[in-house]
């Protein structure tokens, strides 16, 4: 158990070009039909000058990230598997617009071997080079029973 799944560094990336049948899918599956997703005519009038995807999509982007760094470092493997402990300091900092490519990405900012977790930044970054999307993720690895553990364990 003296052995972690990722240092200090460890960083994954992609990109994604946000359409609207992410946009459309996302609001069907959340119920999220707010006007800033879904209409046109009302968002020419806005700040934007059209229609935004989602926050909470972003973040389940982030999520994305998070998965990848689980295979890069082979995180499924031994006695612990890999969970999410949440979001901490999400900030929406830009609006997404419907075409928008964005580069996600996650970088490990701190580990604690002791309590089996770590903790990325995670941005988005648009294809204008804004920033548009932050958050740390926090990342646990969870004993398996047959290892003595179990997923009742506390964050």
């Amino acid at each position: 158990m003296s052995t972690f799944y990722v240092k200090v560094g460890d960083r994954v990336s992609f990109s994604k070009t946000v359409s609207e049948f992410d946009v459309y899918s996302f609001a069907g599956i959340t119920g999220d039909f707010s006007t800033n997703h879904v209409d046109e005519e009302v968002m020419k009038q806005s700040a934007y000058g059209q229609r935004i995807a989602h926050g909470a999509l972003m973040v389940g982007f982030f999520s994305t990230c998070s998965t990848r760094m689980i295979e890069a470092c082979d995180g499924t493997a031994g006695d612990e598997t890999p969970v999410s402990a949440g979001y901490d300091k999400i900030r929406f900092l830009a609006g997404v617009l419907f075409g928008d490519t964005i580069k996600f990405s996650y970088e490990i900012i701190e580990i604690d071997p002791v309590r089996r977790r770590s903790v990325a930044k995670v941005e988005a970054i648009n294809q204008r080079g804004e920033l548009v999307a932050v958050a740390h993720h926090i990342l646990r690895w969870v004993k398996n029973p047959a290892a003595g553990g179990g997923a009742s364990q506390t964050a």
